[in-house]
């Protein structure tokens, strides 16, 4: 009716806030299908006491937030169509329907002002901060803390302002790395994603919100790494029409603090074996409240268990679109690491923070969907040792890229302790179907038919990548392969150190990677010559800092 009739509009007020968040989310793309934005408009919904006003009017703009970006995202709409439709629905087009003569900003400055400090006061009694999280080229959690008052008012929609130098700090130094080409000169916006805001399970009052780097609102920074997944992401979905999902282990050591003459040292949380029962049991309070505040973060968990290492554990997380996979990877990480300092423990994700033992990887399962199919899995019309033709290409690219994807992937020097033969690590250059001990298998899951393979898995991604990054070079690695067309050799069925002399080793130190992502013209070109320099840069001077201080790495548990 509102988009044929003058004088009919669509008020989506009842359904605010009402419904589930993701009810509320898909009800409003629905009404913005069937009605013209011209003619969408939002009246809270509150009765009886005030503050349903005030939850209604806030759930309100979070979700058309969530709606719109994703537009933006997708290339449906423009920042400033978005821009507009944000002032049609919470103004224009009310004014137009009721009459309502009030020019913008017509409203007195200290009513404004007054306004906004009621909103904060009522913010704060819930939520006193919010945080706002990136992760920088060294693979590194930073946020800056913003009291919720002053967040909701102003930093949400115009960001917080940040040095160039944040990406170019490394592990060792909260200084930018020389050859990276950022100072300290210039800013950009950390601009919240409001999609991602989420109440922290571990302190309740506050928040924590990904961030996007922008030049200013709207435009993005090409040194941001959530952009630099997004655009290639978007390229693999405008050339191939295929998505990527992810879904990643994430293994760690549990450590606590044992003070002996007045030295403190971190010891391991137990001693225990591989899916030891006795271990987990041990842990068992650690890991329920583990699994408790992923939940509520949305975030779900498919397993988790003890690992070989002592005190070593696994969370495996559920796969799911790779740019969400990133974002729910640091929230992942933090969750782990907050609940084990209420227990007075560290969680390290350090790659191998024991030389004396097993290391810790994050390895990822990579899957390619097309109209919500999966279609890296092979069929009765083509399979390539169960994969389509789709899947060998883009697998065949990840091979071919590998080298350089390990500085990416595996992104410390310390991570190359931890690639070493016979630790189910990956370190020859191969492929196999179900080999733990190939850097790319392609996986079989229960549910899956025995002569299929539904994804592949990277065995060499580690606790100190920057997951953004990381996935964004294996998009990359992967467009490149559908775009040559190429193939894989034969799968290795065996333990490839038993090829030692025939296969190619993969990088055994930072420096080979890094050397290979320089000369690779496929992830400049897909990624950004400017983000890639600096990366190199960040990698070099960690390379030459811990080669001169070796004993350095066992401080990076407090980092990672």
């Amino acid at each position: 009716l509102a988009s044929v009739y003058s004088q009919v509009y669509l008020d989506f007020g009842l359904a605010i806030p009402k419904l589930s968040v993701q009810g509320m989310v898909s009800s409003l793309k629905e009404l913005l299908e069937l009605a013209p934005i011209n003619k969408v408009m939002f009246s809270s919904d509150g009765y009886a006491f005030p503050e349903t006003y005030y939850l209604g009017s806030r759930r309100a703009r979070d979700v058309v937030y969530r709606v719109l970006s994703a537009a933006c995202e997708d290339g449906d709409l423009s920042i400033q169509e978005a821009t507009d439709a944000v002032e049609d629905i919470f103004r224009r087009n009310a004014s137009d329907l009721y009459k309502l003569n009030v020019a913008n900003g017509s409203i007195h400055q200290k009513t404004m002002i007054a306004d906004s400090r009621i909103a904060s006061s009522c913010v704060e009694q819930d939520v006193l901060f919010v945080r706002i999280v990136w992760n920088d080229a060294s693979g590194q959690h930073r946020c800056r803390v913003v009291p919720a008052g002053r967040f909701y008012e102003i930093a949400r929609n115009k960001g917080v302002g940040l040095t160039f130098a944040s990406m170019g700090m490394t592990s060792f130094c909260d200084g930018p790395a020389d050859g990276t080409n950022l100072t300290g000169v210039g800013e950009i916006r950390l601009m919240p994603d409001m999609s991602t805001l989420l109440r922290l399970p571990w302190s309740t009052r506050e928040e924590m919100v990904m961030a996007d780097m922008q030049i200013r609102p709207g435009e993005a920074w090409e040194y941001c790494p959530r952009h630099a997944l997004r655009k290639v992401t978007k390229v693999l979905l405008d050339e191939f029409n295929v998505t990527m999902k992810s879904g990643f282990e994430n293994e760690f050591y549990l450590r606590r603090k044992l003070v002996s003459e007045g030295h403190e040292r971190w010891v391991p949380y137990d001693n225990s074996s591989y899916c030891s029962t006795s271990s987990f049991d041990g842990a068992s309070s650690i890991l329920q409240e583990v699994y408790s505040s992923l939940k509520a973060a949305n975030i779900v968990v498919e397993q988790l268990h003890a690992e070989a290492g002592k005190g070593q554990f696994e969370v495996a997380l559920k796969y799911v679109m790779c740019t969400l996979a990133a974002d729910n990877l640091i929230y992942a990480r933090e969750i782990i690491k907050s609940v084990a300092r209420k227990h007075e423990l560290i969680a390290t994700f350090l790659p191998k923070p024991d030389l004396n033992d097993i290391g810790s990887g994050s390895h990822v399962h990579v899957s390619l969907w097309k109209n919500d199919q999966n279609v890296f899995m092979g069929s009765d019309e083509y399979s390539h040792y169960g994969m389509s033709k789709v899947g060998e290409q883009f697998l065949a690219g990840v091979y071919d890229h590998l080298p350089s994807i390990l500085a990416f992937t595996a992104p410390h020097p310390n991570s190359y302790d931890r690639i070493q033969p016979n630790t189910w690590s990956g370190a020859y250059l191969c492929w196999g179907k179900e080999n733990r001990e190939a850097p790319l298998r392609t996986a079989c899951p229960p549910g899956v038919p025995l002569d299929m393979v539904s994804n592949f898995e990277i065995k060499s991604f580690d606790g100190c990548a920057n997951p953004h990054l990381g996935l964004a070079a294996i998009v990359a690695a992967g467009i490149d392969g559908l775009r040559k067309g190429l193939k894989l050799p034969e799968p290795i069925e065996s333990n490839p150190a038993d090829y030692a002399t025939k296969l190619k080793r993969l990088p055994q130190d930072l420096l080979e990677s890094v050397e290979s992502l320089a000369a690779d013209k496929t992830l400049h070109e897909l990624i950004g010559d400017k983000l890639i320099t600096a990366v190199i840069a960040v990698r070099k001077a960690e390379i030459d800092h811990y080669s001169k201080n070796p004993g350095a790495f066992g401080d990076l548990i407090h980092r990672y």
